[in-house]
C-alpha cells in the first residue's frame, strides 16, 4: 500500500511539473512566433493542456527522472511534437492562425523537458554519485570508455581520460570525447604528473587486460597509492541496473582467459539422470554437486565422509534448487560393503569421483591412509559402479600423477592406470552399454582445500610472514568453477554426449582428458599479489619467508609426459594424453598386493609395489631441490 501511494505520488509530482513547463514553452513560443496579443485561452494554460493530453499516450509521466535513457528521450520527443499538433489544431477551430506556433511550442516543450530531465540526472549522478574529488582513469580504448559510461553513467563526470593499450596514439587526442593520456607503460608518470592534491581511481574496462598485464596495472598504481577497479561481467547485467566495479581478483590476475562450457552437451549428458558425487563436501565436489544441480538431473546423491561439509553443500543446493530430489551419504570410499549397498539402493548412472587425501605433506606421513584411499578407494567405487550399471564414471586426477615425487603424486597416477584399463577394455570388448571410465587431469584450483590461496589468506589476516617454500617453486592454477566446467564437459566428449571422433581413438588407447591451464605461476609472485590486493606492501607491511620444499613437493608439476604429443579434441581448452597402460590383470594383481600392504602397515612394500605400476616414481620423502631425472618421460613411454 504504502509503495502504491509513493508511486501516485511521483506520478501526479510529474505531471504538474511537466504540464507547467508546457505552460511556459507556450509563452516561449508566443514570444518567438511574434504573437503579442493573447491567444485565445491564453498561451500558458493552452500549453498545459497540450502536454498534459499528449503525454499520457507516451506515459512521459511515469518516467523515472534519474534513470531516463534514449528510450525516455524518444517518448517525450514523441509526446511534444503530439501536443504542438494538438494546440495547432485547436487554434484553427478557434480562427486563430498562428502556422509556426505549434512547431515551436513542440520544439520548445522538448528542450525544456529534456534539459531539467538532464540536470536532475547531473545533479543526482555527477555532483553526488561519487562524492569528494576522486577523479577516474580508464584503461581501455573508445568502445571500452563508451561501454564504461553506459554501465557507470553516475561515474562520467568524473573521467578525466583514458589509458591505451596497443598501437600508440599521441597524448592530447580524443577517443569519444575523452583526451588520450597515454599508454599503460606510461601509466606510473601519468599518475605522477596529475598530482596528490585528487583522489584518483585506475578502472580497468578493457576485459582482455588479466594476467601479466593487469599485475603490471596494478603494481604501478599501487606504487602511487592508486586503487583500481575492474569492470563487471557483462552477462550478468540487464535492464538498467547500475553496473558496480569490483576491486581487482586473484582470478583476474591469471595467466589466462577462462572458457565457458557447452551447456547444450552438459545438459544432455545430465538432464534427467542419477548423478553420484563421491567427495562431495570438498571444494571439488561441492562445485561438481553445484553445477550438476544446474542442468536438472533427476536426482543427485552426494557422498563423503565428512558430516559437516556435506550438510553445507546440502543447505547451499537447498537455497538455489529446492525441488531437486537430494541423497546425502555418509560412506567411507574404502568400505567395500558399505559401497555395494550405496550402488544397489540408489542405482547412479553417472558417478563423479572426486574423493582423495589430496595433501600433499599428510599423505606423506601416512602413506598406508593415502594409498587405502586413493588406490584402493577408488578401484572399490569402479568396480562397484561398473556392477551395477552404471553408464560413466569420471575420475577426478591431477597434475601430481605426471613424474610422481610424493606418495599422493604416485596413488594417483595408480588410480588413474586402474581406470585406463577398464575403460580400454569397456570400450574395446564391450557394448554400448559397458561402462566408460573418463579420467581428467588438471592443476591447482583456487580456493581449493588444502592450497596455498587460504594459508597465504590466513597469514595475511595475522600480519604475516607468508611463507614460501622455494622462490622458484611454481604451480598451474585455474578457479575452481572453470576447473570443474571443463571436467563436466571432458566427461561429456569421452561419454559421447558430445560426438569427437579423435577423443574416442584416443580413449581406447587408454587416453586421458588434461585441462588447458594456461602457463605455470610462481609461487612467490602470488604471495606478492595478494599482499598488493590486500592493500599492503610486500617486504615492508608483511615479509615473506622461504621454509624450503616439504616432503614429497617438486618445484614444478606437469601436466603431461615429455613425449607426449597432446592432441586437440573438439572443445576448447581440453586436450588429450595417451599415458602408457597396463593389463587390467596386472594392475589387479598388484592392487591387491598393496591394498593387503596397506592394510597392515608396511608402507615399504607398498611404495616398492606401486613403483612397479610405476617406475617413473622418484620418491622425494625429505623434500630435497631435484630435477626430474632425464629420460623419465621415455621410461613411461618405453615401458608400454
Amino acid at each position: 500500500m504504502a509503495e502504491c501511494l509513493r508511486m501516485t505520488r511521483t506520478i501526479a509530482l510529474n505531471c504538474v511539473l511537466d504540464t507547467v513547463l508546457g505552460g511556459l514553452a507556450a509563452s516561449l513560443a508566443a514570444w518567438a512566433c511574434g504573437y503579442h496579443a493573447p491567444l485565445p485561452g491564453g498561451a500558458p494554460m493552452l500549453g498545459m493542456a497540450g502536454l498534459g493530453v499528449a503525454g499520457w499516450p507516451f506515459r512521459i509521466f511515469q518516467q523515472h527522472w534519474r534513470f531516463a535513457g534514449r528510450s525516455d528521450f524518444w517518448r517525450l520527443g514523441g509526446a511534444c511534437a503530439l501536443a504542438g499538433g494538438l494546440v495547432l489544431g485547436v487554434l484553427a477551430l478557434l480562427g486563430a492562425a498562428v502556422p509556426a506556433f505549434g512547431m515551436v511550442y513542440g520544439m520548445a516543450a522538448f528542450v525544456l523537458l529534456a534539459v531539467v530531465r538532464g540536470g536532475y540526472q547531473y545533479w543526482r549522478q555527477g555532483l553526488r554519485g561519487l562524492g569528494g574529488r576522486q577523479r577516474v582513469i580508464v584503461l581501455g580504448d573508445g568502445e571500452d570508455a563508451s561501454r564504461f559510461l553506459a554501465l557507470v553513467p553516475h561515474m562520467g563526470r568524473r573521467v578525466a581520460g583514458l589509458v591505451l593499450e596497443g598501437r600508440p596514439r599521441r597524448p592530447g587526442r580524443r577517443l569519444r570525447g575523452l583526451p588520450v593520456l597515454g599508454q599503460v607503460g606510461d601509466l606510473r608518470a601519468i599518475l605522477a604528473a596529475l598530482g596528490a592534491d585528487e583522489d584518483w581511481m585506475v578502472v580497468v574496462a578493457d576485459p582482455n587486460c588479466r594476467g601479466e598485464r593487469l599485475s603490471t596495472v596494478l603494481r604501478m598504481a599501487h606504487e602511487s597509492g592508486t586503487p583500481v577497479r575492474c569492470m563487471p561481467d557483462l552477462s550478468g547485467l540487464t535492464g538498467r541496473v547500475r553496473a558496480p566495479l569490483h576491486p581487482v581478483r586473484l582470478a583476474d590476475l591469471l595467466p589466462r582467459q577462462p572458457v565457458a562450457p557447452d551447456e547444450q552437451g552438459l545438459a544432455s549428458m545430465l538432464r534427467g539422470r542419477r548423478v553420484l558425487v563421491t567427495g562431495a563436501g570438498g571444494s571439488i565436489g561441492a562445485e561438481l554437486a553445484r553445477q550438476i544441480a544446474r542442468h536438472a538431473p533427476a536426482e543427485l546423491i552426494l557422498l563423503d565422509m565428512g558430516e559437516f561439509p556435506l550438510w553445507q553443500v546440502d543447505i547451499d543446493l537447498e537455497a538455489t534448487v529446492p525441488a531437486l530430489k537430494r541423497h546425502l551419504v555418509l560412506a567411507d570410499i574404502r568400505d567395500h560393503a558399505r559401497m555395494e549397498r550405496v550402488f544397489a539402493r540408489y542405482r547412479p548412472e553417472l558417478v563423479f569421483h572426486a574423493a582423495a587425501l589430496k595433501q600433499v605433506p599428510m599423505v606423506e606421513a601416512n602413506p598406508c591412509e593415502g594409498l587405502l584411499t586413493n588406490v584402493t578407494g577408488t578401484r572399490i567405487v569402479a568396480d562397484a559402479a561398473s556392477r551395477h550399471g552404471v553408464r560413466a564414471m569420471v575420475l577426478i586426477s591431477t597434475d601430481k600423477a605426471v613424474n610422481p615425487a610424493s606418495v599422493m603424486g604416485v596413488s594417483k597416477r595408480v588410480a588413474e592406470m586402474y581406470c585406463q584399463a577398464l575403460d580400454a577394455r569397456s570400450r574395446c570388448a564391450g557394448g554400448p552399454e559397458a561402462m566408460r571410465c573418463v579420467t581428467v587431469r588438471f592443476g591447482n584450483v583456487m580456493g581449493s582445500t588444502g592450497s596455498v590461496i587460504p594459508l597465504f589468506q590466513h597469514q595475511l589476516e595475522r600480519g604475516g610472514p607468508l611463507t614460501v617454500t622455494d622462490p622458484r617453486m611454481q604451480r598451474y592454477f585455474m578457479t575452481v568453477s572453470e576447473a570443474v566446467g571443463l571436467v563436466l564437459q571432458a566427461s561429456a566428449c569421452g561419454t559421447g554426449a558430445q560426438e569427437d571422433q579423435l577423443a574416442a581413438a584416443l580413449l581406447r588407447r587408454g587416453g586421458v582428458f588434461v585441462l588447458d591451464m594456461g602457463t605455470p605461476v610462481r609461487i612467490l609472485e602470488l604471495a606478492r599479489q595478494m599482499i598488493v590486493l590486500a592493500g599492503l606492501r610486500p617486504g615492508r607491511d608483511v615479509q615473506i619467508r622461504f621454509t624450503g620444499l616439504r616432503p614429497g613437493e617438486k618445484l614444478a608439476e606437469d601436466l603431461f609426459y615429455s613425449q607426449e604429443i597432446l592432441q586437440p579434441t573438439g572443445c576448447p581448452s581440453l586436450r588429450m594424453a595417451t599415458p602408457r597402460t597396463v593389463d587390467l590383470a596386472q594392475v589387479v594383481n598388484i592392487m591387491d598386493a598393496l591394498t593387503v600392504a596397506c592394510r597392515n602397515g608396511d608402507s615399504a612394500r607398498a611404495l616398492d609395489l606401486a613403483r612397479r605400476l610405476v617406475p617413473e616414481f622418484v620418491h622425494n620423502p625429505h623434500g630435497v631441490v631435484t630435477q626430474v631425472p632425464a629420460g623419465q618421460g621415455d621410461v613411461e613411454r618405453n615401458a608400454s
